[in-house]
Protein backbone atom coordinates (compact mmCIF):
# COMPACT_ATOMS: atom_id res chain seq x y z
CA UNK A 1 0.00 0.00 0.00
CA UNK A 2 1.16 3.50 -0.86
CA UNK A 3 -0.33 6.57 0.45
CA UNK A 4 0.29 9.79 -0.90
CA UNK A 5 -0.58 13.24 0.42
CA UNK A 6 -1.34 16.45 -0.50
CA UNK A 7 -2.80 19.92 0.50
CA UNK A 8 -5.93 21.60 -0.75
CA UNK A 9 -7.96 25.13 0.10
CA UNK A 10 -10.26 24.47 3.23
CA UNK A 11 -8.18 23.19 5.80
CA UNK A 12 -8.21 19.78 3.89
CA UNK A 13 -5.87 17.52 3.34
CA UNK A 14 -6.12 14.72 0.13
CA UNK A 15 -4.57 11.16 0.71
CA UNK A 16 -4.47 8.91 -2.65
CA UNK A 17 -3.79 5.33 -1.77
CA UNK A 18 -2.60 2.93 -4.05
CA UNK A 19 -2.60 -1.08 -3.63
CA UNK A 20 -4.15 -3.39 -1.26
CA UNK A 21 -5.89 -2.13 2.03
CA UNK A 22 -5.33 -4.85 4.32
CA UNK A 23 -3.64 -6.33 7.07
CA UNK A 24 -0.49 -5.32 5.62
CA UNK A 25 -1.60 -2.11 3.72
CA UNK A 26 -3.53 -0.77 6.84
CA UNK A 27 -0.05 -1.08 9.02
CA UNK A 28 1.82 0.80 6.45
CA UNK A 29 -0.03 3.60 5.96
CA UNK A 30 -1.88 3.55 9.74
CA UNK A 31 0.35 6.16 11.27
CA UNK A 32 0.39 9.07 8.28
CA UNK A 33 -2.86 8.39 7.86
CA UNK A 34 -3.78 9.05 11.08
CA UNK A 35 -1.21 11.84 11.63
CA UNK A 36 -3.42 13.52 8.21
CA UNK A 37 -6.66 13.12 10.13
CA UNK A 38 -5.12 14.67 13.17
CA UNK A 39 -3.89 17.62 11.41
CA UNK A 40 -6.53 18.58 8.66
CA UNK A 41 -10.13 19.87 9.48
CA UNK A 42 -11.22 17.14 6.26
CA UNK A 43 -9.78 14.57 4.37
CA UNK A 44 -10.58 13.59 0.97
CA UNK A 45 -9.19 9.74 0.46
CA UNK A 46 -8.32 9.22 -2.84
CA UNK A 47 -9.63 5.19 -3.12
CA UNK A 48 -9.49 5.26 -7.06
CA UNK A 49 -6.26 3.05 -6.82
CA UNK A 50 -7.27 0.55 -3.96
CA UNK A 51 -8.03 -2.95 -5.43
CA UNK A 52 -9.03 -4.40 -2.48
CA UNK A 53 -10.05 -3.38 1.44
CA UNK A 54 -10.01 -6.02 4.34
CA UNK A 55 -11.79 -5.15 7.55
CA UNK A 56 -8.21 -3.88 9.23
CA UNK A 57 -8.08 -1.82 6.72
CA UNK A 58 -11.24 0.04 6.87
CA UNK A 59 -11.00 -0.43 10.68
CA UNK A 60 -8.17 2.64 10.02
CA UNK A 61 -10.65 4.75 7.48
CA UNK A 62 -13.17 4.27 10.20
CA UNK A 63 -11.09 5.80 13.44
CA UNK A 64 -9.78 8.24 11.09
CA UNK A 65 -13.33 9.40 10.49
CA UNK A 66 -14.21 9.66 13.94
CA UNK A 67 -11.12 11.57 14.86
CA UNK A 68 -12.49 14.67 12.03
CA UNK A 69 -15.99 14.48 13.50
CA UNK A 70 -15.30 15.34 16.72
CA UNK A 71 -12.97 18.52 15.62
CA UNK A 72 -16.29 19.08 13.52
CA UNK A 73 -14.49 17.97 10.33
CA UNK A 74 -15.52 15.45 7.08
CA UNK A 75 -13.68 12.85 5.75
CA UNK A 76 -14.56 11.36 2.61
CA UNK A 77 -13.73 8.74 0.31
CA UNK A 78 -13.14 9.44 -3.65
CA UNK A 79 -14.25 7.58 -6.32
CA UNK A 80 -13.17 4.08 -5.03
CA UNK A 81 -13.24 1.04 -7.25
CA UNK A 82 -17.12 -0.40 -7.70
CA UNK A 83 -15.87 -4.11 -5.74
CA UNK A 84 -14.68 -2.00 -2.59
CA UNK A 85 -17.60 0.57 -3.17
CA UNK A 86 -19.81 -2.24 -2.85
CA UNK A 87 -17.92 -3.93 0.05
CA UNK A 88 -18.18 -0.90 2.28
CA UNK A 89 -21.78 0.03 1.14
CA UNK A 90 -22.44 -3.84 2.14
CA UNK A 91 -21.75 -3.69 5.83
CA UNK A 92 -23.11 0.03 6.55
CA UNK A 93 -20.58 2.44 6.74
CA UNK A 94 -21.23 5.05 4.04
CA UNK A 95 -22.80 6.95 6.80
CA UNK A 96 -19.52 7.39 8.65
CA UNK A 97 -17.74 6.96 5.39
CA UNK A 98 -19.10 9.18 2.66
CA UNK A 99 -18.80 8.49 -1.03
CA UNK A 100 -18.09 10.99 -3.88
CA UNK A 101 -16.76 10.73 -7.21
CA UNK A 102 -15.51 13.82 -8.11
CA UNK A 103 -12.97 16.20 -6.19
CA UNK A 104 -15.56 18.76 -7.18
CA UNK A 105 -18.47 17.26 -5.06
CA UNK A 106 -15.85 17.02 -2.12
CA UNK A 107 -15.01 20.74 -1.63
CA UNK A 108 -18.55 21.54 -2.16
CA UNK A 109 -19.51 19.27 0.48
CA UNK A 110 -16.50 20.32 2.83
CA UNK A 111 -17.70 23.91 2.27
CA UNK A 112 -21.25 22.98 4.20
Amino acid sequence: MEMQFTTLPQDTAKVVLSGRLDAAGSAAIDLPFNAAAGSHRHVLVDMSAVSFVASIGIRTLVLGAKTIQRRGGKLLLLNPRTEVEQVLETIGVTDLLPIVHTEAEALAAFGS
